[in-house]
């Protein structure tokens, strides 16, 4: 296996943006189910927004490849390392030259980032032989527009190649996605590909301990960092002036405590969304919803999640989950002019749940449904429900965990850390299939990137809240829908992450609108998992 350098922005991670529900499920049809219906023209594609992802990777040396053969290797000697005369202020791998044979040995360097800084760092891939296109920043557009985008790539100069950042301006002619920078390479062999990629370091104590290293040729040697658990020292607050007040200083975030059992499954299936609608979009009967919900107990699921009260569903689905041994996912619903404690929606749905009150059976609580995304709540808004449904339903006695989910752009977008700081679990919903780059075999790995970005930004245990692919439907990319391409990309979530996901959904939906993408009515998935007959 060769190590070759390519220049490639970091790799976008996007994910299927769907629409929230309506609590009065006639309206429910037109809101959350209807994946796309906040903007038709995205239906196959992510939210309008470009995110850049940060990667990293274990610690570790990298010996770029010698560009000629190198001498016989003579006897080891130790000498003292390079050293640039540059200082230090981000921990980036620090170079440090071998000029020839020999042993060297490179003392310990530590340094302390006050402010989150955005650097050049590296990830790699592992290509086959063959011709690739890689890397490039995606954006999404929703009309004509000019994109200005920061992106990883390399210079030579002197012979020394350097990663750094640049910018580009980039003109989108029409509403499309856009792939800015991408770079195409060809290998003849299993090849091991270093991406120059923006990376960001955040406040605190980073060291890149003592290492002694053996060298046969004239190389360059990469000293990586590592983050320590010692605080950044916060930096000065300013001089307070005579007749200007102190300045305020917020007190830290109480500790989130965290669910008293942790969520998921125990094997490769955890949970499935269930909607207890009709092919025409009427309210099932109760004895259709009890056979429903025995299919899904017997696939081996644990949970169902339910996304509002709406047709009785807790009446109809309670008894029979209890029965089976099933966990229930509750949402609180929010559509357009909801986001508020007074909502008659809302106080309908807390009514509802009080009134139930089976909380043995509830294992976690959702309020609402991609409501940021949707522009239903600021995040203020949603804060001040989350905290508001909290109260209400722990003063009846439910002890379990809260959450909201969302998709990972609003996530990425807005500044979360106060809904992070009153929620228990964070949660995403997660479609690779709207995301062009993804195969239905790379499904898994996909969700678990998207997956793993909110569990960073709220330093939270994390779980989606819904994932799936359709079995028909234009196709978006590399992304295509199908029968096969659902088998395949559910077995690569399942083998991935499939404890900590919920799978979308049993039956399709013949009571949605096609949607552009055309794959609105295609996403059930209960044959896949043997709940329902594929006839």
């Amino acid at each position: 296996m060769k190590v070759t350098l390519v220049t490639a922005a970091a790799a976008v991670l996007t994910g299927g943006a769907s629409a929230s529900h309506l609590h009065d499920h006639r309206q429910v049809h037109q809101g959350l189910f209807q994946k796309k219906a906040v903007n038709d023209t995205e239906s196959c594609v992510p939210a309008c927004t470009t995110i850049y992802s940060t990667l990293t990777g274990p610690a570790g040396l990298y010996f770029p490849p010698s560009t000629s053969t190198p001498p016989p290797p003579p006897p080891t000697t130790t000498v003292a390392p390079a050293t640039s005369s540059a200082p230090v202020t981000v921990p980036t791998p620090i170079p440090q030259t071998c000029p020839t044979p020999g042993t060297y040995t490179f003392p310990a360097t530590t340094i302390v980032v006050t402010e989150t800084i955005t650097e050049c760092g590296a990830t790699t891939t592992v290509i086959p032989s063959g011709t690739h296109t890689i890397g490039g920043v995606t954006t999404v557009v929703e009309t004509a527009t000019t994109v200005v985008c920061p992106y990883a790539t390399t210079k030579t100069e002197g012979g020394v190649v350097t990663s750094v950042i640049e910018t580009t301006t980039y003109v989108c002619p029409s509403a499309g996605t856009y792939t800015i920078g991408p770079i195409t390479t060809t290998v003849t062999e299993v090849t091991t590909v270093v991406i120059p990629v923006v990376t960001t370091y955040c406040p605190g104590t980073y060291t890149a301990p003592a290492v002694v290293t053996v060298v046969e040729h004239a190389t360059v040697v990469y000293c990586p960092f590592t983050p320590s658990e010692t605080p950044a020292p916060a930096p000065a607050l300013p001089t307070k002036p005579a007749a200007v007040a102190a300045l305020a200083v917020p007190k830290p975030a109480a500790p989130v405590p965290k669910p008293a059992a942790p969520l998921g499954g125990k094997g490769d299936k955890w949970a499935m969304t269930y909607t207890p609608y009709t092919v025409t979009g009427d309210c099932k009967e109760k004895p259709e919803v009890e056979s429903d919900v025995k299919a899904i107990a017997a696939a081996g699921f644990t949970s169902l999640r339910l996304y509002s009260t709406d047709c009785g569903t807790l009446d109809k689905v309670g008894p029979i989950s209890q029965e089976l041994g099933l966990k229930l996912i509750l949402g609180i619903f929010i559509g357009n002019k909801q986001c508020d404690n007074g909502s008659p929606t809302v106080a309908t749905q807390i009514s509802a749940i009080k009134a139930w009150s089976q909380w043995g059976s509830v294992e976690l609580v959702v309020v609402a449904n991609e409501a940021i995304y949707n522009k239903y709540c600021s995040v203020a808004q949603l804060r001040d429900l989350i905290l508001h449904v909290k109260q209400e339903l722990g003063g009846v006695g439910y002890k379990g965990p809260f959450t909201t989910t969302d998709i990972v752009a609003s996530y990425v977008e807005n500044d979360v850390s106060s809904i992070c700081s009153i929620i228990d679990v964070v949660a995403c919903n997660a479609h690779a299939y709207f995301n062009a780059n993804t195969k239905p075999e790379d499904a898994g790995d996909f969700v678990a990137s998207q997956l793993a970005i909110v569990e960073k930004i709220c330093g939270l245990p994390g779980y989606v809240m819904e994932t799936g692919w359709p079995t028909a439907g234009n196709p978006n990319g590399v992304a295509v829908a199908g029968v096969a391409q659902q088998q395949t990309a559910l077995a690569s979530i399942k083998q991935k992450l499939g404890k900590s996901v919920v799978f979308f959904s049993l039956h399709d939906d013949k009571w949605k609108q096609p949607g552009n993408c055309g794959c609105e009515q295609h996403w059930g998935c209960g044959d896949v998992f043997g709940a329902i007959s594929s006839s």
